[in-house]
This record gives structure tokens, sequence and C-alpha cells, in this order.
């Protein structure tokens, strides 16, 4: 026997599967409205919620989807179901989220460096690299002290090609944090690609008196005597970065233009050979 429609539960349904019939026709203000008299005749239905919630996250109206996905993850805890869909959310959207908030707070706040800084690592996050680089920009404006800021500026400008760019901030990421082995590491990497193989080999000399990861290092050393044909020691160090780890030492080997002067070598090509 089917339900009185005059019942506000069977209403509700109603309104809830117009709902989805309007979302799935890309109608979302008007699936938006459905779904909340669906929930207004029945707060306790947890589909009205989670619908409400995905249409909300397809506006982009984050922060509401998430108090829906809540609600629906309240009314049915022990919902494999609510508890997926919640995680789909996050998954999908949560760094969409945090941008929208971060901006949020950047309006309340202009001059809130972490905000800046968290900003740009989540735009970077999304590939929107020029945004990203903008945002990191305002973070070291406003703090200049802060070695993190710098540090991820430094590396997104290294991911854009612009080394010189990136060693700047590097020197001063260095002045501030004299143990980072990773500033230092960097340093060199980006001196090697401009050419300055002197400073770059000081740089990976300070990086090697400090404790980090010692195949990157012997890798990025093997590639600064490469390309300044200095054989025996490139090969030196690419013995050792084999030590460390041989598959992705020869992985990297495969399509890094700074060993063309090396690939004819007999030791090299025992050392860049599979297995």
């Amino acid at each position: 026997m089917s339900r009185d429609k005059r019942d506000p539960d069977a209403l509700s349904d109603v309104h809830n599967a117009r709902g989805i019939e309007l979302a799935d026709r890309g109608w979302l203000d008007e699936a938006i409205r459905e779904f909340e008299k669906a929930i207004a005749l029945d707060p306790a239905s947890a589909h009205a919620h989670d619908n409400l919630a995905t249409v909300y996250a397809e506006k982009r109206r984050y922060r509401e989807a998430l108090a829906e996905y809540l609600a629906a993850l309240e009314l049915e805890p022990d919902s494999a179901t609510a508890h997926y869909n919640l995680a789909c959310f996050l998954a999908a959207h949560g760094t969409g989220m945090a941008v929208s908030e971060y901006r949020h707070a950047i309006q309340l706040d202009p001059d809130h460096p972490d905000a800046h800084l968290n900003l740009g690592l989540a735009l970077a996050e999304q590939g929107e690299q020029a945004e990203a680089s903008r945002e990191l920009q305002a973070a070291v404006a406003l703090d200049p002290s802060d070695a993190f800021a710098r540090h991820e500026l430094a590396a997104l400008l290294m991911e854009e090609g612009d080394h010189r760019g990136a060693i700047a901030h590097l020197k001063e990421v260095v002045r501030l944090e004299p143990d980072s082995f990773d500033a230092h590491l960097d340093l060199g990497i980006c001196f090697a690609q401009k050419g300055f193989y002197e400073e770059a080999e000081r740089a990976y000399a300070r990086a090697g008196a400090l404790e980090g990861e010692l195949l990157l290092l012997h890798y990025n050393r093997a590639a600064l005597y490469a390309v300044w044909s200095r054989p025996r020691d490139a090969l030196l160090a690419l013995r050792q970065a084999v030590a460390e780890d041989a598959g992705k030492v020869r992985g990297w080997l495969a399509a890094d233009p700074m060993f063309a002067r090396l690939r004819q070598e007999p030791e090299f090509l025992e050392l860049a050979r599979e297995g």
C-alpha cells in the first residue's frame, strides 16, 4: 500500500526525487530548492541532505556542502554510503575548499602571511602556478624572515625554470637557516643550471656536511661534474648514487640531458644499464 502523498515523509520523497531529476539535467539551483523542501518536510532524510551536499559541491559552495554531508552522516552514522560520500567530497574538493577559505581569510585580513603562504601552496597543488607564485611572493613580502615561505617560492621558480630568481631566495634561505640540507642542495642545483659550477660545488659541499638525502646529493654532484667536463668526478659520484638506489638513478639517467657528454663512456654505460 503506497503512502498518502499528504504524509510529510511521502512529500519529502517526491521533492527529493524531483531534485535528483533536476540535478541530472543540470538545473542546479532548481534542484537545491527541491532538496531544501524535502529536508523541511523530513529533516531526518539523510538522502536529501546527501543529495543537497552533492549539488552544493558542484556549485562550489563547499562550506554548505560539507555541512550537508556531515548532517547526513550524523543521521546515519553506520551508513557506509554516508562515509564514502563524505570521503569522496574531501578527496575531490578538499583543496578547492581550502583555497576558498584561505581567500576569505585574506579578504578579512590582507596582511595575513600564513594565509598567503598556504593559499600559494594549495594553488600550486591545483596546478595554478602563476597565481601560486603571486601568493608566495606576498607571503615573503609580509614576512621576509620566513625561510619556509622563501624556500617554497624558490622551489616553484625552479619548476618554472627561473633558476636565477630561485637563487636570490635560496641565498636568503641558507642565511636564515644555515643548517638546511635541502636549501644548500637546491642552491647547488640552481647554480649548476646557470653554469656557475664552482658555486654549485661549494653549495653541494655545504649540503654534504649536513644530514640529508645522500642519493640526491650524489646524483646532482654527478650531473654537475658531467656538464663541467670532469668525467672522473662525475662517475665517482654516480657510482655513489647507484649504490644508494640503482633503480631510481637509472630511471633518472634515461632522460637527463646533463649526462650527454658521458653517454659513450663504458663505465657510464655500465652504471646506467638496467639490471
